[in-house]
């Protein structure tokens, strides 16, 4: 990426494809709440100033061009900050520049149209069509070019606690979601739990009566339900691995069990409070029971100087 003109060239290919991915996120949106192109709407009434949304190809495809020119120039900038980097275009660097643009859209819409834009829209939804945006915009940089440098998965998978972690995230992860959709089946409503979540998180249902069931809601809460789990998964496993060189660090453990048992409930009374009366509470502490116990049968097994230590503690209590 040395030629100022390959910069250029590349950076609005991989700005147009963000602008696109982000484009088609909320189209996806739109559509499973019945409204279409109610997102380039409702921006473009907030650019031109009017109170009400106005639903009409004029403003939309005005708008449509303003997006797609923003995300053009953005890729040109991120192509040069990135030729100046020694590794790949990454999903990591991807994931920074989502949060970052999620940042940029809340402050610049405020001073800019005097609309809290990601209130209005919903700050899930704006999250996650931001993320696909940084990943899609990196991952395009990535074709393009760095052959020569480090991929960013080789660091991550010589870490034991991010390959570790990220496996007993999927074991706990897998074990909350089956459990889930045993309760929902057995009670006659597949995929309700999900789909309820992802209906509170990115459609703002605050009743039984709103959830929306479909690949949105039951999909994009099982993305940030595997990536909750990775994270955990990681910290359990770091947890782990200090335990067996400092036993006490087991309290840890304990501690994060407790932790994640109070967060998940928060969490449930935060985003989907209407939830915790439709489900019964040792449903939910029994799914995170058994998330914890797969969690640690995995860690055990491959951390066998834990279980010698275990085993020794519990004959000297015996």
């Amino acid at each position: 990426m040395d030629n100022r003109s390959t910069v250029v060239s590349r950076g609005v290919v991989a700005g147009l494809a963000a602008g696109a991915a982000m484009a088609l996120w909320f189209l996806l949106v739109d559509g499973s709440q019945g409204q279409p192109f109610r997102t380039p709407a409702f921006l473009a009434s907030a650019l031109l100033g009017h109170d009400e949304v106005v639903r009409a190809a004029g403003p939309v495809a005005l708008y449509t061009l303003v997006h797609f020119g923003l995300f053009a120039a953005l890729g040109v900038g991120v192509c040069w900050a990135v030729s100046k980097l020694p590794s790949a275009p990454n999903v990591l660097l991807g994931l920074a520049l989502g949060f970052l643009l999620f940042d940029g859209v809340f402050y610049l819409s405020v001073v800019i149209t005097g609309v809290d834009i990601v209130a209005a829209l919903g700050w899930p939804a704006v999250l996650v069509g931001n993320l696909v945006a940084g990943v899609a915009l990196m991952g395009v940089l990535h074709m393009f070019g760095g052959a020569g440098r480090e991929p960013w998965w080789t660091p991550l998978s010589e870490s034991r606690v991010v390959r570790e972690g990220v496996a007993a995230g999927l074991v706990g992860a897998g074990t909350v979601a089956l459990w889930f959709l045993v309760i929902d089946f057995a009670q006659g409503r597949p995929f309700f739990t999900p789909g309820a979540l992802g209906s509170a998180l990115f459609l703002g249902s605050t009743d039984l009566d709103s959830v929306t069931i479909n690949l949105l809601t039951v999909g994009g809460y099982t993305v940030l339900h595997v990536l909750a789990f990775a994270v955990v998964g990681m910290i359990a496993t770091a947890i782990a691995c200090g335990a067996e060189r400092t036993p006490p660090m087991l309290i840890g453990g304990i501690m994060l069990f407790i932790s994640f048992e109070a967060l998940f409930m928060g969490v449930m009374a935060l985003v989907a409070e209407f939830l915790l009366g439709a489900m019964a509470w040792w449903t939910i502490a029994a799914g995170n029971i058994l998330a914890t116990v797969g969690m640690g049968w995995y860690l055990l097994g491959r951390h066998p100087k834990l279980q010698e230590m275990l085993r020794r503690t519990h004959l000297a209590e015996v």
